[in-house]
This record gives structure tokens, C-alpha cells and sequence, in this order.
């Protein structure tokens, strides 16, 4: 039984290392994820306002609808 628990708490171990590893990716992806996301939206907006400066509106309404995944393959 002892070798058993032993077994398991090294399992558990294990798994809270790679949660906490899965966990620091994910905030990195985020941050990633959030820059790519405002340099977008900056070159939107700037496209649109050398396009035509009368809808600069429904770029910011159009971007900000929703968050875009732009992840790497």
C-alpha cells in the first residue's frame, strides 16, 4: 500500500509540474496573442484612415467585436 501511495504522489508531482508549466505557456500565448492583437487593430485603423477618414468609426466597432486567435502552427 505505501509503495502505491508512493507511486501516486509521485504521479501527482509530476502533473502539477506540467500544469504549472502548461500555465506559464498559456500566459506567454496570451501576452503573445494580445500584442498581435493591438498591432492589428493598429494597422486597421490605419489603413482605413488613409483609405477614408469618414469610416475610422466601424474600424474600431468592427475590430473590437470580438478577440482574434492568431496562433502560431
Amino acid at each position: 500500500m505505501e509503495k502505491l501511495n508512493s507511486e501516486l504522489y509521485l504521479q501527482n508531482c509530476c502533473i502539477i509540474k506540467q500544469n504549472e508549466e502548461l500555465r506559464k505557456k498559456a500566459q506567454r500565448l496570451n501576452k503573445e496573442n494580445q500584442a498581435l492583437q493591438t498591432e492589428l487593430k493598429r494597422k486597421l485603423s490605419r489603413a482605413n484612415s488613409n483609405q477614408n477618414p469618414s469610416t475610422e468609426s466601424d474600424v474600431s466597432s468592427t475590430s473590437s467585436s470580438g478577440s482574434i486567435n492568431l496562433s502560431k502552427p
